[in-house]
């Protein structure tokens, strides 16, 4: 499935949004925000890449009103908490089919790149052992998926020093940019089974409004994201029809 065009216009969603909540914000409170902080506070960047998803997912088979975009319908139980909101989860006929979370991340990298880490393993272990635990009963083990949207810039791009106060760190991180700290961290999380897949998706604020994009690594590219995804569902649909 050639997905590259559909991928380019939520990316130059992403930033034309971006663009335009920073004009607002300015605009309604008479002051420039300090940085991105305008766009970074508004949301709804990421509405691109899940319109993308939600319209993959029926165009393969699964009826429209199980797919859920809206903040309502996309809560699940947790096992450490009562409740995690995803981005877009599956249900169909009481079985609990994928959930996604989508992420992005524009500056600030050293204040927010550990808080994405740790969020994304949390979510991950809380998921998983509340269908351990039976909380989505009849399902099976539902697909679940993690997609990063990262700026690239000369601060994501360039070496970054690792504290070592007592214990030298694993070597892959020494001196390693964040976009590389990412690439590791979404290859770790398909090998280490905690996503059934991931994908990292890199992009800046100018060449990003005429949807230009890169894809770090092909373990997690797009491409293997979405066939994970549909072939997930696909596989699903033909047990339960």
């Amino acid at each position: 499935m050639k997905v590259e065009s559909r991928l380019r216009d939520a990316v130059r969603h992403f930033w034309e949004t971006r663009a335009d909540q920073k004009r607002r914000q300015g605009s309604e409170s008479g002051l420039r925000d300090h940085g991105d902080r305008g766009a970074a506070t508004g949301g709804k960047q990421l509405d691109g890449f899940v319109r993308l998803f939600a319209d993959l997912l029926v165009e393969c088979g699964m009826p429209e009103a199980h797919v859920h975009t809206q903040a309502s319908l996309t809560t699940l139980p947790g096992f450490f908490r009562p409740t995690k909101q995803w981005d877009l989860v599956v249900v169909h006929e009481e079985n609990l089919v994928a959930t996604i979370e989508f992420k992005s991340q524009v500056g600030s990298f050293g204040n927010n790149y550990n808080n994405r880490i740790e969020e994304a393993l949390g979510n991950a272990l809380d998921l998983h052992t509340a269908y351990r635990e039976g909380y989505f009963k009849p399902s099976a083990s539902p697909w679940l998926g993690y997609l990063m949207m990262l700026q690239e810039s000369p601060k994501s791009m360039s070496p970054v020093k690792a504290k070592e106060p007592h214990f030298k760190v694993h070597k892959e991180f020494r001196d390693s940019s964040y976009v590389k700290r990412y690439e590791e961290f979404c290859v770790k999380l398909v090998r280490e089974r905690l996503y059934n897949s991931a994908c990292l998706v890199t992009s800046n604020k100018d060449q990003g409004l005429d949807g230009w994009y890169r894809e770090p690594s092909e373990e997690i590219s797009f491409q293997r994201f979405v066939a994970s995804l549909l072939g997930h569902v696909t596989g699903y649909l033909k047990v339960h029809r």
